[in-house]
């Protein structure tokens, strides 16, 4: 399992971030800071989920999606979930298949983008 990202300067996006949509979530993905130590993050809103309960529900599917889909990740990239409020309405099956999708998609377009070594 991947380690956690925990400092507010961590979470700040750029324009060289490589960004993926699901009705349920956004991705960012960057390259790791350690090469070896490739994290992972996860932002739900208090302006989006004004109740505890759905924050603390979002964190746990999301966390739920991120470890059966871990092998899609790209060992260099730190990833950046951010919830969106139809996380509550999905189910375990259909968010699975979108963390895949989404992460598939990140890792073709950094291998498109970053050059043969």
């Amino acid at each position: 399992m991947r380690n956690t990202i925990k400092k507010h300067a961590d979470f700040v996006s750029s324009d060289a971030d490589i960004n993926a949509r699901s009705e349920f979530f956004y991705v960012r993905a960057r390259p790791a800071k350690i090469a070896d130590d490739a994290r992972y993050g996860v932002m739900v809103t208090k302006r989006i989920f004004k109740l505890a309960v759905d924050r603390n529900r979002a964190k746990r599917l999301l966390r739920d999606w991120i470890r059966h889909s871990e092998k899609h990740m790209h060992p260099g990239l730190d990833y950046i979930f951010l919830a969106r409020h139809r996380i509550l309405a999905a189910s375990r099956p259909d968010g699975r298949a979108a963390m895949r999708r989404a992460l598939n998609y990140i890792k073709k377009q950094y291998d498109k983008n970053t050059p043969e070594k």
